[in-house]
């Protein structure tokens, strides 16, 4: 059996500075994205997710994809459906499955957002982080990310 071990003084630094860097830049980031494009930073990521899955997903599988708003997906793709963004269609091979399906009046919301938020982006992450931090940055969380997605 693993024995638990209390993480050092450096490793609880690095954990609450990870937790308060993630929780300011998403502030900011969702802030700028409703102030210049009306969207809030979880509509702006369901639609990319539906992007990149080729225009529509399953709604579990949407709900896994989901960064910011996991547990509120259901409610966050009626939110987009009744705005004309998000379409659902049922399976026609199986009932209980229901897609999430990109509309083009998405698709043109989300690539009129995306300048705003990638410069956001910029301004709040990617100009802090030079190629080398980069890498370690991608060294440190894959693994993490690998871990909890096998465990699920």
């Amino acid at each position: 059996m693993a024995t638990e071990r209390e993480p050092h003084p450096l490793q609880l630094e690095a954990w609450r500075s990870f937790l308060e860097a993630h929780a300011r830049v998403t502030e900011l980031l969702d802030a700028e994205l409703r102030a210049q494009r009306d969207l809030p930073l979880g509509w702006y990521d369901v639609l990319v997710q539906l992007s990149e899955a080729g225009g529509r997903r399953r709604m579990s599988e949407l709900a896994d994809a989901v960064l910011l708003s996991r547990s509120n997906c259901t409610r966050l793709v009626d939110r987009l459906d009744a705005a004309g963004l998000v379409g659902r269609e049922p399976d026609p091979a199986d009932a209980r499955v229901r897609w999430a399906v990109l509309t083009e009046a998405g698709r043109a919301r989300l690539k009129d957002a995306s300048s705003a938020h990638l410069a956001g982006v910029e301004r709040a992450f990617t100009s802090f982080v030079d190629d080398d931090a980069a890498k370690v940055l991608v060294s440190v969380f894959h693994p993490i990310i690998d871990a909890l997605r096998a465990q699920r």
